[in-house]
């Protein structure tokens, strides 16, 4: 058994709390947003939107995560961590956690994810329920994107649903790949993928490997400066980066190209629809678990 504490700090006592956990014993620590699935959920490291400003770099209210051995005094080694920076800390939680076959424990929470009669997403370790269905072979790792977050279950359905053979096809934010892979198995005939993170590139070049599939990869400063047009735009990420992004993703699309943003919880589509309506007009095309996808069409120009 381990004891795990979770805290929150403000954001210019978070970094310097997590080393002086680890100086008081804590075998592990860690940082997330103490708002994250929230109106309050803030961007940061990069995303559009995110504050730039040096002591913003970490969220206003952070969660601070420490690891303990099932026999250490967690509690004093908060205390003693605290008493260190001069704090003043609301009690920690604390929790247990049991010693586990970590990588059995994982592939038992990733099985086959059917997102339609056609579409699979299937782990590496699982059978194949359907040979004659589209199987898409992905595990999961750093990047973003499984399938089986509701956000990209709703854009893989409408990749399902509006990809024809031949089209183009840009993945804004591609995080894992699996939004473009789909769209390369699904028959388009090009597909571009476009992420801030280089992880997430590498991440995609090999899964986009072992699906067979040719995707073409480009970090989000170098995909900005370009001017590809595409029939289909879609983006699964974040509010925030999302109202930022309107003009690139709408300048992106062909006359009568189609546009899917994800990430959107639903008490934030007005928002998001109100930054793209002088552009395009968005309209809730689905809803999964709180979470909603926008759709709509590029007019053609007279």
């Amino acid at each position: 058994m381990w004891v795990e504490v979770s805290l929150i700090a403000p954001a210019a006592e978070a970094e310097a709390l997590a080393d002086a956990l680890l100086a008081a014993g804590a075998l592990s620590t860690g940082l997330e947003d103490a708002d994250a699935g929230t109106p309050q959920e803030e961007a940061r490291f990069g995303e559009p939107g995110a504050a730039t400003q040096q002591d913003q770099l970490l969220w206003r209210r952070s969660r601070v995560t420490a690891l303990f051995a099932a026999g250490a005094d967690a509690n004093a080694s908060v205390l003693a961590a605290a008493s260190e920076l001069g704090l003043q800390l609301p009690p920690p939680q604390l929790r247990q956690v049991a010693e586990q076959d970590w990588v059995r424990l994982t592939q038992s929470q990733f099985e086959p994810i059917c997102i339609s009669p056609r579409l699979w997403i299937i782990p590496s370790w699982s059978d194949v329920p359907d040979p004659d269905a589209i199987n898409l072979r992905l595990d999961p790792g750093l990047a973003f994107g499984t399938g089986a977050h509701p956000t990209t279950h709703l854009c893989l359905q409408w990749l399902e649903a509006v990809v024809t053979p031949a089209v183009a096809v840009l993945d804004y934010g591609c995080g894992s790949g699996i939004l473009a892979i789909a769209a390369a198995r699904l028959g388009a005939g090009r597909v571009d993928g476009v992420d801030i993170d280089a992880a997430a590139l590498v991440a995609a070049a090999d899964n986009a490997r072992n699906n067979d599939v040719n995707i073409n990869l480009s970090a989000a400063d170098a995909a900005a400066d370009g001017d590809a047009e595409y029939d289909l735009v879609v983006a699964n990420i974040l509010t925030n980066p999302l109202k930022v992004l309107a003009p690139l993703l709408t300048g992106r699309l062909r006359d009568g190209g189609r546009l899917a943003l994800a990430g959107v919880l639903t008490h934030q589509a007005e928002a998001v629809i109100g930054a793209y309506a002088p552009l395009i007009q968005l309209e809730i095309g689905a809803e999964l678990d709180g979470w909603v996808r926008l759709e709509g069409a590029k007019l053609n120009r007279c």
